[in-house]
């Protein structure tokens, strides 16, 4: 079992976001040199998120610059939202310029604020998602010599005549589909890629009983992926990089304590969601753009327990071994969630070190390091 960071932090006003983005320096340094396998980033636009998602490809330059023997991963690229000669010309360089250690999670979206910024309405994300994939494929493909690839994808046009400069590392950069989707599932699955794995079925997007949905995804994706034919050389990274996400990832000493410290930071994700409310209402005010599902408040017990792991080093030792043993092969550890105080920024210190210090060795995280 492998440990990454998300750094998944907001900016509550411009005056912030510098800081921010030089904490979170700070905090994904911190998180190399404890042993994390991976920086993971989101892909989020106008929403008042992170201030480097809107182009999280340049943090994860910048990153890989300081901390070369680091993967690092996307979760996940809102694929509608990128022209997909910028996607792979992006991925390319980041492939090359980290050796071939990027993991890009790729899906459709899901906030509609972003997709009308972009002239995407939300209910054709998905189609879009699609095909722009396919456009991809084809220009990883293509030589200098081979047919145009012609692009016509909604409000993705274009006709290319050469290739893509750079070349990827790898003769296919690894993608990361969410393995909720049959064809998702399937596309992961037939390529050899890890995938991730999701502990809800909509369109309940939470409850208490994580493990079971997690369960039903992995079991159906690593069925799909032995199937194939690949080898096992294959089959093992991509199950080493499979992944189940936490968005809010707490240790302290003592449960009672990780609760406690647990509630001051959903208080203040909430009141951010809350804020960003009235901008999300503007968005779906015409039927094009209207979701369909609806996430629980961040204080619920439903979202709790779909989205955190909190705890003692002891409770969270507990909690993952079930999901290790499954074969989960990657935690994603959403260590900066919300506004990023001063008092946030301490509590992702103090879960980093726990994690590293008492947690990994109890899942000999120390092996595998080293194994790598």
């Amino acid at each position: 079992m492998r440990f990454s960071i998300f750094l998944n932090a907001r900016s509550m006003r411009p005056e912030e976001d510098r800081k921010l983005m030089k904490d979170l320096e700070a905090h994904a340094l911190r998180a190399s040199e404890k042993g994390f396998s991976a920086i993971f980033m989101p892909d989020h636009h106008f929403n008042g998120y992170m201030p480097v998602a809107s182009d999280s490809f340049i943090f994860a330059a910048y990153l890989a610059a300081k901390m070369p023997h680091m993967h690092f991963g996307f979760s996940v690229v809102s694929v509608p939202l990128h022209h997909p000669v910028r996607l792979v010309e992006r991925v390319n360089i980041l492939d090359q310029l980290t050796d071939g250690k990027v993991l890009v999670g790729v899906g459709s979206g899901t906030t509609p604020e972003e997709m009308i910024g972009f002239g995407v309405n939300y209910q054709e994300a998905s189609p879009l998602a699609e095909r722009n994939l396919e456009i991809a494929e084809a220009l990883w493909s293509k030589q200098m010599d081979d047919p145009a690839v012609i692009i016509d994808n909604g409000p993705h046009q274009g006709r290319v005549l050469q290739r893509i400069a750079p070349a990827p590392f790898r003769s296919r950069p690894r993608l990361m589909p969410v393995a909720m989707k049959e064809a998702s599932m399937r596309r992961a699955a037939e390529n050899g890629w890890p995938a991730f794995i999701p502990a809800f079925t909509p369109p309940n997007i939470g409850g208490t009983e994580p493990f079971v949905h997690v369960k039903k995804y992995f079991d159906a994706y690593h069925a799909a992926l032995t199937a194939t034919g690949h080898s096992q050389a294959v089959v093992d990274e991509a199950l080493s990089w499979t992944t189940h996400t936490y968005q809010a990832v707490h240790v302290a000493e003592t449960d009672d304590q990780a609760r406690e410290e647990l509630e001051v930071i959903l208080k203040a994700y909430q009141e951010a969601i809350d804020r960003e409310a009235e901008f999300n209402a503007r968005a779906e005010s015409d039927a094009a753009n209207k979701k369909t599902d609806r996430t629980a408040n961040a204080l619920s017990e439903d979202w709790i327990g779909t989205w955190c792991l909190y705890g003692s080093p002891e409770t969270v030792i507990e909690h993952l071994r079930p999901y290790r043993d499954l074969g989960i092969g990657n935690i994603l550890c959403g260590t900066t969630t919300g506004p990023l105080s001063e008092q946030r920024l301490a509590f992702a210190n103090q879960t980093v070190d726990l994690l590293s210090d008492k947690v990994f060795p109890a899942l000999e995280i120390g092996a595998l390091q080293a194994a790598d």
